[in-house]
């Protein structure tokens, strides 16, 4: 699912909550300690690095953000499980989960490549931004990186991702990135009391070899 990625009201409308996770905050204090993760994959203005169980914290704080939430069709869950969340995942051999990143290191989201097929040539793509970092940019970035993770390191053929029809800001992101809508997905989705339609979209290979952009790797001198 591709999260809300969201619009300068957007940011502001959560900004100010007590409970945000201040994501800077422990970053400043690992650079401190040396302990900075390591960007795995650079691209652009932004870089994927591999997901931790420590991370749970910060994905908490995230997953806990009313806007987040809304555009993912997601409640809060403690930190325990989402701790043990993390744990299954990273023992999935057909998922990769990331931690986006800007050149200073600041995590701005996570980005996931999952429900890989390796013999089919098939993958979801997943996207959900950190409050006070969305409506810059770094969605289309972090998109175009993990696509070109996809398609450029491994032999897969087509991409897919939704949203809910009604997400303006996801539905334009994943165009600016050469997604396609194949369709909608009737009430697939119960969220807030009501059903919701999802919108899904896909990306070819030969589609990502024709887009007009700049490869992941033709980007990362400066990351």
């Amino acid at each position: 699912m591709i999260d809300n990625t969201g619009t300068a009201d957007a940011d502001n409308a959560v900004g100010d909550a007590a409970d945000e996770y201040d994501a800077d905050r422990e970053y400043d204090a690992d650079r401190e300690a040396g302990t900075v993760r390591h960007i795995v994959w650079p691209a652009g203005t932004v870089g994927l690095a591999a997901l931790d169980v420590d991370d749970a914290d910060l994905l908490h704080g995230w997953r806990s953000d009313p806007v987040a939430a809304h555009g993912m069709g997601i409640w809060p869950r403690s930190r325990t499980a989402t701790r043990e969340r993390i744990e299954r995942d990273c023992d999935d051999n057909d998922r990769d989960d990331f931690l986006v990143l800007l050149p200073d290191r600041t995590p701005v989201g996570h980005a996931v490549l999952g429900n890989q097929d390796i013999g089919d040539g098939t993958a979801e793509v997943e996207l959900m931004l950190a409050p006070g970092h969305r409506g810059q940019g770094h969605a289309v970035a972090a998109l175009d990186a993990l696509v070109d993770l996809a398609f450029g390191e491994l032999p897969l053929y087509r991409l897919t991702a939704q949203t809910h029809t009604d997400n303006a800001p996801a539905l334009a992101v994943l165009a600016r990135s050469g997604f396609v809508q194949e369709g909608v997905s009737r009430s697939a989705c119960l969220h807030r009391g009501r059903r919701h339609d999802l919108a899904v979209f896909s990306l070819l290979r030969p589609e990502w070899e024709m887009l007009k952009r700049p490869r992941a790797w033709e980007e990362s001198a400066h990351l």
